[in-house]
């Protein structure tokens, strides 16, 4: 599995809104061109709900 960076993170969600769904962050980070393993981190997170980046950001990296 490829090593995520926090920086590619951020690229993936450029454009999301906060509050967002788990689903509502998976689309812009697949049409951002987010790595596989990103997405499947998002649609795996725990939280279906994030208020904003360090909530996601928490989600992602704190399970690795």
């Amino acid at each position: 599995m490829a090593e995520l960076d926090p920086i590619e993170l951020q690229k993936a969600l450029t454009g999301a809104e906060y509050p967002a769904g788990r689903d509502d962050l998976v689309a812009p980070a697949t049409s951002n061109g987010a790595d596989s393993t990103l997405v499947q981190k998002l649609t795996r997170s725990g939280s279906k709900r994030f208020d904003g980046p360090d909530e996601v950001h928490k989600a992602v990296f704190d399970n690795e």
